[in-house]
């Protein structure tokens, strides 16, 4: 049993601009709820290949993950699956909507094993809470403009 969730933002803000911080790994723990550590190997803008090591903290368990960007392209969008630790792929997009504005899509996948299959319905509510509230985190970042800095 795979959980399937997806979540988008319409942000009042150029899709170049947005993209450099959902691109950037390093950015990850300004955005992203429970997310205590990122480092991608290397660092800077995302790239086939590219590695991350991901700290987190996830209804009060500690977690580490190790991923990599599979596909980056065309236009604005990355996919990336992990590599040990939770079972997961997902995939960010920026799509520009018009004259500085844009939306922002993340896609995730789980694959919960053992008991965490019996959790399923629970843990799909609380990743969909969690991808709006990065959303809104990631929506006030960048329209503050901290996040190009």
């Amino acid at each position: 049993m795979n959980i399937d969730i997806g979540e988008q933002l319409d942000v009042d803000r150029p899709a170049a601009e947005v993209w450099a911080v959902v691109a950037d790994y390093a950015h990850d723990p300004q955005w992203r709820g429970g997310v205590t550590a990122m480092d991608p190997t290397p660092a800077g803008a995302v790239r086939v290949g590219q590695r991350t090591d991901e700290r987190m903290r996830f209804a009060g368990r500690a977690y580490r993950n190790a991923g990599v960007v599979e596909a980056v392209g065309p236009g604005r969008r990355f996919a990336w699956r992990t590599t040990a630790g939770v079972d997961a792929e997902g995939a960010r997009s920026v799509e520009e909507t018009g004259v500085g504005t844009c939306t922002v899509k993340l896609e995730l996948r789980v694959r919960p094993h053992g008991i965490e299959r019996l959790l399923a319905p629970v843990l799909r509510v609380a990743l969909r809470r969690g991808l709006r509230g990065d959303l809104a985190r990631l929506g006030a970042l960048v329209e503050a403009g901290a996040g190009a800095r």
